[in-house]
């Protein structure tokens, strides 16, 4: 059997604290690690004083989500590292159907059941699917039809996986092209797979409790998330894609500009122009 590594990616004692104590009793015998990102409380001190055996990681600068990730793995020793967000609880018996499907030496990620209470009622995620509509990759959720069975996903969530420590690293982990957050799970599994020939799978026997974008929201709010989040996609497609479906991507930025500038109430505009800079921002680092 092969090691195993629990990253958890931290900013401020709550959430962390209320879920890791279920964390700790769903992985026994694993290495854990918080990597806190700057927590302005006492999120550090509150660690190592009631959960002595968890390794904490502070960074003295806050890097934000990838690079945050990126830290976890690289200290990680096991040779599969289950990456989890604070506001993850998962159930007892999710460790075995998620690391056993590991023993494929083309096995990258294993994304998990996500399972969150909207208005009284249980709702179910963690499979999904993408398509190159409009010039753009477009990703939404797939129905998850049986609760036994595994299958093929376009990413693994970086909020809810299992994923091969070497392979992550030998691919460079998450890219920081994203920062501060968004598109970072979808652009590692977009490399994995069509970079490299790695596979991507959904398994719904393994099940979390998560409660979704409860960090990003307090920090953020929620108008910045959705310019975040449409600007990255912006970027990944410059990123990722060359070619007829680049081209497309530039002949249908017009209608973008025009109708989804209006539909999204100027939040497209904003998020296109934010990606440009940016772009041309990173560009200029990586030759300097």
């Amino acid at each position: 059997m092969k090691s195993i590594s629990v990253v958890i990616p931290n900013y401020k004692k709550e959430p962390l604290i209320k879920h890791l104590p279920q964390v700790i009793k769903a992985c026994p015998n694993t290495e854990i690690i918080v990597v806190d990102d700057c927590s302005p409380d006492d999120t550090v001190t509150y660690l190592k004083k009631h959960f002595p055996t968890v390794k904490v990681i502070r960074n003295k600068i806050n890097q934000r989500f990838a690079e945050n990730c990126n830290i976890g793995f690289r200290a990680a020793k096991g040779e599969i590292v289950i990456l989890i967000n604070s506001d993850v609880a998962p159930k007892k018996n999710f460790l075995t159907p998620l690391t056993r499907h590991f023993k494929d030496p083309k096995m990258f990620a294993v994304g998990c059941l996500e399972i969150q209470t909207v208005d009284g009622k249980k709702e179910i995620s963690g499979k999904n699917k993408c398509q190159f509509k409009r010039g753009f990759l477009i990703h939404s959720a797939s129905k998850i039809k049986k609760l036994t069975t595994p299958s093929k996903n376009c990413w693994a969530s970086g909020g809810s996986m299992a994923c091969d420590r070497k392979k992550f690293l030998e691919i460079g982990g998450f890219d920081t092209l994203y920062k501060p957050a968004y598109w970072e799970d979808i652009d590692l599994s977009w490399r994995a797979r069509e970079k490299h020939g790695y596979k991507i799978l959904f398994e719904p026997r393994s099940q979390v409790f998560h409660n979704h974008e409860t960090t990003n929201v307090s920090v953020f709010g929620l108008r910045r998330m959705e310019i975040m989040a449409m600007r990255n996609q912006v970027l990944f497609v410059w990123k990722n894609f060359k070619g007829q479906k680049l081209l497309k991507h530039f002949l249908w930025l017009p209608y973008h500009l025009t109708f989804t500038t209006i539909r999204t109430k100027g939040i497209f505009l904003v998020a296109f122009l934010q990606a440009i800079n940016h772009w041309r921002k990173t560009r200029h680092e990586s030759k300097n």
